[in-house]
């Protein structure tokens, strides 16, 4: 296997387990490999060690939770991911410059600065308005060639057409064409967030960097409008509809499903997928 796809392995492990014990010795040997190898091309990768970049991963994902579970205790979020109430507090402070406390107070539910484009600010509906454009779907999997990329989400676009110009052979009229994200840019840093580019292939296809996504049941919105105004849609989603919806996010990472993109207006049609238990 090569490194790359080793390291996109580990990732998804880490993402899928984060209330468990993510120790060098605990992955490490989930991979059966070295825990001095592991160490070594983690960090060639990611530019991270695995520890900080569980411990990041961590206290993003429990400010997330923060967003959708309004009525969940503090201290019982930190406990989730391993943390004492004091320790929890401390390691959220030094990453977020704030306190878990005051981090939640501070969650926007009608208007935020977007955080790539930071002079925009953004205006969210109702729950009503969303609601009007939303329907509970069961997706089945879905079999993908991909690439991932950790970076600004700004620059999914110009990564999104050179992906497709790299495999425009196995574009046909049936493909379908795939984002998975990890993360929340209004919580993680722009340079940190995690993406993956899918478009749809034959099991047979000959391609390494293949994978599965798992299928379930999803919360789908449908999304017609310019790139820009995704960020802005799944914020007031996330930040409105879903907390008062009464659906818990599940453990699978979210799907964007294109329908069609315009290169030249940089407007799309596509469904908007937030896994759901």
């Amino acid at each position: 296997m090569e490194k790359k796809e080793l390291v996109n392995q580990i990732i998804d492990y880490i993402m899928q387990h984060l209330d468990e014990d993510l120790s060098l010795d605990t992955v490490a040997a989930k991979f059966y490999i070295s825990k001095y190898h592991f160490s070594r091309i983690f960090k060639e990768e990611t530019g991270k060690s695995l520890y900080a970049f569980v411990k990041r991963c961590k206290v993003d994902q429990s400010a997330i939770d923060m967003k959708l579970k309004p009525t969940k205790a503090i201290t019982d979020i930190g406990l989730d991911y391993g943390y004492s109430s004091s320790n929890y507090s401390s390691v959220f402070r030094k990453h977020h410059d704030t306190s878990p406390t005051m981090f939640r107070q501070s969650i926007p539910t009608q208007s935020m600065a977007v955080p790539f484009t930071p002079e925009r600010v953004v205006h969210f509906k109702t729950a009503e308005e969303y609601g009007a454009k939303i329907e509970i779907k069961e997706l089945d999997g879905f079999f993908v060639l991909y690439e991932r990329f950790i970076g600004n989400y700004v620059d999914i676009e110009k990564n999104w057409y050179l992906f497709l110009d790299k495999y425009e052979a196995f574009l046909h009229e049936k493909t379908l064409l795939i984002e998975r994200f990890f993360n929340d840019p209004a919580i993680t840093s722009s340079s940190q967030c995690i993406c993956d580019i899918c478009m749809t292939v034959p099991q047979d296809c000959g391609l390494e960097n293949v994978m599965w996504l798992k299928g379930g049941k999803w919360i789908v919105y449908q999304f017609d409008g310019e790139i820009k105004d995704i960020f802005e849609t799944l914020q007031g989603i996330f930040s409105v509809w879903l907390p008062k919806s009464g659906y818990s996010m599940a453990q699978r990472h979210g799907l964007n499903i294109y329908h069609s993109i315009d290169r030249d207006n940089h407007r799309v049609v596509m469904d908007l997928c937030i896994p759901i238990e």
